[in-house]
């Protein structure tokens, strides 16, 4: 299987914060959720990507090409959905079609307006008459309409409600049945990610914590319940992070590794980094 992106020791420096050492692949055809919190990293990693800001030292490789290599011809190919609307307020539908079949040589005019109609923009009202939730469909159908074959997505579904969030996961799993087509997305909505993607990518404080597959990371860990004394008496290389609360202790633990008499609950994608968040 080929990698739609490659990212191998990446490194972007700013007086107070430092990414280091970044390591993502991301197989073609999947889908790669990439979790942190506030000022982790996740933005400044997507801007790398695009080419928005220079790194330090490193290697991006995007659709099989070094970034530094054809660039103007991968972005033709990466269909880019940021937090906000980067389209100018007095633009309609049918304006930006008719700028932007002249600046993407790969632009599909009738894809572009089929996903208009599928979700039901105005094509003759102006921007700036649109909701948040209409803001962020028109950047997404204008990410899929140029023969886009990497969706990078940075917080491209917060802040909508679930039906419209719902609606647009639905239009991503349908883009992935092309084996030649993938995403990466960032969000913190950790539950969306955990319906839709194939590997997970933690960045904690500029550093990637794990890069792994979404079934391998839930089958690995559960959440352990057990009293304070009982708790004491596990072996500490087996725990990730632990919280205690009036009934006892529930800790990140290696399913693998613990006695079968502990009670073990599944692990979301959200309790896997909120404990490894404890632990550091």
């Amino acid at each position: 299987m080929e990698n739609a992106l490659e990212i191998k020791g990446l490194k972007k420096v700013y007086d107070r914060f430092v990414l280091d050492n970044v390591n993502i692949t991301l197989p073609q055809g999947c889908i790669m959720g990439f979790i942190g919190e506030n000022g982790a990293g996740k933005s400044t990693t997507i801007k790398l990507i695009l080419g928005l800001i220079k790194k330090n030292s490193g290697e991006i490789k995007i659709l099989g090409s070094t970034q530094n290599n054809n660039e103007e011809n991968i972005k033709e190919h990466i269909g880019a959905v940021i937090d906000e609307s980067c389209f100018p307020d007095n633009l309609c539908v049918n304006d930006i079609n008719m700028i932007l079949k002249n600046i993407y040589s790969t632009w599909e005019e009738q894809k572009f307006l089929y996903y208009a109609d599928k979700f039901s923009l105005p094509v003759k009202e102006a921007v700036k008459n649109y909701s948040r939730g209409m803001k962020m469909k028109l950047s997404i159908a204008v990410a899929l309409s140029h023969d886009s074959k990497l969706l990078i997505l940075d917080e491209a579904t917060s802040g909508l409600d679930p039906i419209i969030r719902d609606e647009i996961l639905d239009v991503f799993l349908d883009f992935i049945q092309d084996e030649t087509h993938s995403i990466f997305m960032s969000s913190h909505i950790i539950s969306d990610l955990e319906k839709v993607c194939d590997y997970i990518t933690f960045i904690h404080e500029g550093k990637i914590i794990f890069c792994e597959s979404k079934d391998e990371l839930k089958e690995k860990f559960g959440i352990l319940k057990c009293s304070e004394n009982e708790f004491l008496n596990i072996d500490k290389s087996i725990i990730k992070g632990y919280r205690k609360n009036n009934f006892g202790v529930e800790a990140l633990v290696y399913k693998d590794k613990i006695k079968k008499d502990y009670t073990i609950d599944n692990a979301s994608i959200e309790d896997i980094m909120l404990y490894y968040i404890k632990e550091q």
